[in-house]
């Protein structure tokens, strides 16, 4: 079982491997008010498991994600490297956080967390492409360019949005907090909410005299080229994300990421399943009856099976480490070659001839050597 940097993804969320996704969000709830860092001041152990039960229900809650993880383990979500889904920092946490549960009925307001509002707002939104690839491609693995359209920071103003020569000011309504305070009256007394701050959308600091290029943004229009390393041995609908590599937020905000979806094309040569493939060998009746070494197709390349003697139709055989590779283990899956006995449809008089003489000894079988000279005018008669 793989494992997450404090143990098995359920383990760390408390719940069992069939749960549903209403059980593990609930789980995952209850352990986030738990080990939240504005409920454990300072306190780096709950900040670590905050981190590591956050990224258990980031891969849970997602169905591909967990369907992945399932299979591979923890390898199975990496894709390729540093870029792969590996574990949060704590602006990655509380973000999710954040997402999902907005201020919970007034935690953040009990708690504090207007540099959170800030810091999610801020970040820019992730970005989707499609990688398609071929079957020889999953095999050995690959590693691909994409060509984004997209935005990036202000050369002019460095990203800050402000004109040259200045630089954005504290705002004034929050006081550079970016949240604004406010006391209500409650069944249970005063209770202090806390909002964006309306002035600086919780940026708590505000934009004079914006930048005549990105009018204010920090970003402008632009394209730039990507590499992709996919892993051997991944599987359709399978998704690589690459951090920090989608759009930049606004005014120097952080990126959101780069999400590669992949699409595997289909090879007429191959049935996949799993990690082992099928292929189909059609083969005559002389050399089912005879034997023969035959080239079967794999995707690194042709090999040699030997067709024993007396081989009937839908026989299979296995050809050990000839499939795809195993994501994040060591090792193949296998080829299974199905046999196909191919019946010609027309016959020349000489053929036909000697299929009748076939049919004459069906019953009563020939001795070795007539088999051997009989299969050798067959193998003539045939062009084989």
């Amino acid at each position: 079982m793989s494992r997450a940097t404090g143990g098995d993804y359920y383990a760390l969320l408390g719940v069992p491997r069939e749960a549903s996704e209403a059980d593990i969000k609930k789980a995952y709830r209850r352990l986030a008010m738990e080990y939240h860092p504005d409920r454990n001041d300072g306190d780096k152990a709950a900040e670590e498991k905050f981190k590591q039960i956050t990224e258990a229900y980031e891969v849970l809650r997602d169905p591909d994600k967990r369907a992945a993880y399932d299979r591979y383990g923890e390898a199975g979500l990496r894709g390729g490297g540093a870029s792969g889904f590996s574990h949060f920092d704590l602006s990655e946490a509380l973000s999710v956080f954040m997402r999902d549960f907005g201020n919970l009925g007034g935690f953040d307001a009990l708690f504090g967390g207007g540099e959170r509002t800030q810091r999610e707002q801020r970040r820019g939104p992730d970005v989707k492409v499609t990688l398609r690839l071929t079957l020889d491609e999953v095999a050995t693995g690959t590693t691909k360019s994409v060509r984004l359209k997209t935005l990036e920071p202000c050369a002019t103003c460095g990203g800050s949005g402000a004109k040259p020569g200045t630089k954005a000011k504290t705002c004034g309504t929050c006081g550079g907090s970016g949240e604004v305070r406010r006391q209500v009256q409650s069944l249970f007394g005063q209770l202090l909410t806390v909002s964006p701050c309306p002035t600086c959308a919780g940026e708590g600091t505000v934009v004079a005299e914006p930048c005549p290029t990105c009018r204010g943004d920090g970003r402008v229009k632009a394209e730039k080229t990507l590499s992709i390393d996919v892993p051997a041995g991944v599987a359709d609908h399978h998704y690589l994300t690459m951090r920090g590599q989608g759009v930049p937020g606004p005014r120097n905000g952080p990126r959101g990421d780069l999400v590669a979806v992949l699409e595997i094309a289909e090879d007429p040569r191959f049935e996949r399943h799993g990690d082992d493939l099928v292929v189909d060998l059609p083969v005559s009746f002389s050399q089912a009856a005879l034997g023969a070494e035959l080239e079967v197709p794999t995707p690194y390349g042709p090999t040699t099976l030997r067709v024993q003697r007396g081989t009937q139709a839908g026989t299979v055989y296995r050809i050990r480490g000839k499939g795809l590779p195993r994501v994040g283990e060591a090792g193949r899956g296998d080829l299974h070659v199905r046999v196909h006995v191919w019946t010609p449809d027309k016959l020349t008089p000489e053929q036909e001839r000697l299929f009748k003489q076939l049919a004459e000894h069906e019953g009563k079988p020939p001795s070795e050597d007539a088999a051997k000279v009989f299969w050798k005018q067959v193998k003539g008669a045939l062009g084989l």
